[in-house]
């Protein structure tokens, strides 16, 4: 695993909260069915894989958002690479925080 993807998916659908809430969770169904290690943080979704694959999950996340309805949608994405070795997981770095 040489990389890792931190998301947030913001759909443009104005005040609609259960919208925005509907949207985001199928963009997190989306993620969770790529069979990579998640973690769905309050404010982000983490996911750790090969460069291309995560690479290819932004991409799909914000497609999954518009084809759920989202008429536009903004995201930050957090990338670690490193492209000889491994980055730190998504344990290592919070299994003390969540023991």
């Amino acid at each position: 695993m040489n990389a890792s993807l931190a998301i947030q998916i913001l759909p443009k659908v104005g005040d609609d909260n259960e919208k925005i809430i509907q949207v985001v969770d199928e963009v997190i169904a989306y993620i969770k069915s790529t069979g990579l290690t998640t973690f769905v943080g309050p404010c982000e979704t983490a996911v750790e894989g090969d460069f291309d694959t995560i690479m290819e999950i932004a991409k799909q996340c914000h497609l999954v958002a518009i084809r759920a309805g989202a008429p536009a949608v903004s995201s930050y994405l957090k990338i670690s690479y490193r492209p000889e070795g491994e980055v730190l997981s998504i344990d290592t770095k919070t299994a003390k925080h969540h023991g």
